[in-house]
């Protein structure tokens, strides 16, 4: 008999909800053990944690448990037991897989050693591929749209500054460009030029120290300008 392990969840503002309380999510992972000849072994409780993160302990003691060997199955509820983020999902079964066990959702009728469980999961992954190249799309498009509208895209390169979604001229910046530029056609190495900016001051983009690397990202971009 395949030995399985039980995960519940309940995060604090979904206590005292009907049907996915603690009790409520035990019983009905005994009893689909129970009923499927799953021998299970503990159930694992994360009591008022959000499924924001995977980082939970009840959870990562479920996955120790399966990559020791001790199980060979997880069974909960309902798959927003372990994730409400799709991509998080399938990396947990994906490392639920890796160690030969198998996925149980109840409420999903799921069992990933299954080929239609395999299928569904195949599906979501494309799904949820299929959201993210959609939603690259989008950004690709919103992005060409405001460069068409003379809108500058991203964060503002040295030299300049947005001011209501444009770029502005920054004279001391420049004034720093000018030297970096001249001192590199005088042949001073990139460190020499960091040194210099530094010794008189000159703040960078953020108000830091000047790197080399610093200094090698500004000629670069004169260069392709």
């Amino acid at each position: 008999m395949t030995k399985a392990i039980g995960y519940i969840r309940v995060s604090t503002e979904m206590q005292a909800t009907e049907g996915v309380s603690l009790d409520a999510q035990s019983a009905k992972v005994r009893a689909y053990c129970d009923l499927n000849d799953l021998e299970l072994i503990e159930i694992v409780c994360d009591a008022g944690k959000s499924a924001k993160t995977t980082n939970r302990d009840g959870l990562q003691k479920c996955l120790s448990i399966i990559a020791s060997g001790e199980a060979s199955a997880i069974v909960v509820y309902k798959l927003d037991r372990l994730s409400r983020k799709v991509l998080d999902t399938l990396n947990l079964i994906s490392e639920i897989e890796s160690h030969g066990a198998s996925l149980h959702s109840i409420i999903e009728k799921l069992d990933t050693s299954s080929a239609l469980g395999k299928f569904f999961v195949n599906m979501t992954a494309a799904l949820a591929q299929l959201e993210s190249d959609q939603t690259s799309a989008r950004v690709t498009m919103a992005m060409a749209y405001a460069k068409e509208q003379g809108q500058h895209c991203g964060a503002a390169p040295f030299g300049f500054e947005m001011v209501d979604k444009e770029l502005v001229r920054v004279e001391s910046q420049h004034n720093a460009i000018a030297i970096i530029r001249d001192m590199r056609n005088k042949g001073a190495t990139l460190r020499a030029i960091a040194e210099h900016l530094n010794g008189e001051g000159i703040p960078t983009q953020r108000g830091g120290k000047w790197q080399a690397s610093t200094i090698n990202q500004i000629i670069k971009r004169e260069a392709a300008a």
